[in-house]
């Protein structure tokens, strides 16, 4: 596959397609502004982490692209965009591959291609599985982490200062730890039964009131199995 062009975002060397343009627009239409900062953040700490910190020849870098900024719509602020019935990373994968079939070239988005970014938002949060598959989805994940564990803790290594001041001047992170708090507790509320099998029941339980995760829980079924 042939590189894409690039430009400079933030100070990180990224791909520049068309495709990559409409999906910013996407997500900016669909999602509030903690959440855009966040996953563009998320895009630029996973280029810099691929260009910089890892070895990864010929790897996707407009999928990665798409997907790190597609993987929270499922956390969509739009009316009825989102399931009523499913965990929000699903939802943000099966949008993401409504998005590529509805806007991407069919002749260049294969079946693999597809699965693949569907494959990494769906395990954005899954980060002991998304570390092992696929560059695309590592590095997918790798980003998104980069942003909640800050520069010196970036599970691909460290971001330097300057590259993350800059990332974060460009896409501020005003409100974002309440903005992540209230939009998780908020599938607590909308759509518990979304969430007991994930870390979302864990803003849930602390947080909402009347949320329960008794008899839910893996360790419930288990135990309740016959011999």
């Amino acid at each position: 596959m042939a590189s894409p062009p690039t430009r400079v975002l933030a100070g990180i060397t990224v791909p520049d397609t068309p495709l990559i343009t409409k999906a910013l627009a996407y997500a900016k239409s669909h999602c509030n502004e903690v959440v855009y900062n966040h996953v563009v953040r998320s895009w630029l700490f996973g280029a810099y982490t691929a260009n910089h910190l890892s070895v990864h020849p010929n790897w996707d870098t407009e999928l990665h692209a798409v997907a790190a900024i597609l993987h929270d719509l499922g956390l969509a602020t739009t009316p009825g965009f989102i399931s009523a019935d499913k965990r929000f990373e699903v939802d943000g994968a099966n949008l993401t591959r409504a998005f590529l079939q509805a806007e991407g070239n069919e002749e260049e988005w294969d079946q693999y291609r597809l699965q693949l970014a569907w494959d990494a938002v769906a395990l954005h949060t899954t980060s002991s599985i998304a570390k092992e598959m696929q560059a695309e989805v590592r590095n997918c994940c790798l980003g998104i982490m980069t942003d909640f564990l800050r520069p010196d803790n970036a599970p691909g290594g460290p971001i330097p200062g300057k590259v993350w001041n800059g990332i974060v001047k460009e896409f501020p992170r005003h409100g974002f730890r309440e903005g992540v708090k209230d939009a998780l507790c908020g599938l607590c509320v909308s759509k518990p039964e979304t969430t007991y099998d994930n870390f979302v029941a864990d803003f849930g339980t602390r947080f909402v009131d009347g949320y329960s995760v008794k008899g839910k829980l893996a360790i419930d079924f288990i135990l309740a199995a016959e011999d």
